[in-house]
This record gives structure tokens, C-alpha cells and sequence, in this order.
């Protein structure tokens, strides 16, 4: 199987990717931009939150990567 090209230069992500606004029950986060130690890059969020399930609430932590197909594979210039 073919790889898939990363659609944005490394150069142009670092100049131009903003914070992505996530939603979760509820509550507005931000996943910040980040570039990983695997040579990927993308956007980070960990946080904590509440969920309530039944009547109780329950306290949630968050980890989510959204990370650019393709991008660990972009020349590091």
C-alpha cells in the first residue's frame, strides 16, 4: 500500500496551523499545534472534564493527537 503525501509543507504548517477548537460534553477546549517527537505533526489536547453518567458525575481526562496524514514522512527543513 502506498503512503499518503503530506498535503502542507512543514514550513507553511509552523507559519500558518492555529489552535483547533474541540467540544467535549459540552465543554469549548483548544488542541493546540504541536510537532511530535515522532517527526509527525498536528495538533494536542489533554485535559480534564466532567461526564455524567446516571447521576453521577464523573471526572474525565482527555488525550487526543490529531495528527497530519502523511506528515511524519515531510522533509524537515
Amino acid at each position: 500500500m502506498s503512503k499518503v503525501p503530506c498535503p502542507i509543507a512543514r514550513p507553511d504548517f509552523r507559519a500558518k496551523a492555529q489552535p483547533v477548537k474541540v467540544e467535549v460534553n459540552g465543554v469549548p477546549l483548544q488542541a493546540m499545534v504541536k510537532e511530535f517527537s515522532t517527526g509527525s505533526f498536528g495538533w494536542y489536547l489533554n485535559a480534564k472534564c466532567t461526564v455524567q453518567v446516571g447521576d453521577t458525575l464523573v471526572p474525565v481526562q482527555i488525550g487526543m493527537n490529531l495528527t497530519v496524514v502523511g506528515s511524519k514522512e515531510a522533509p524537515k527543513e
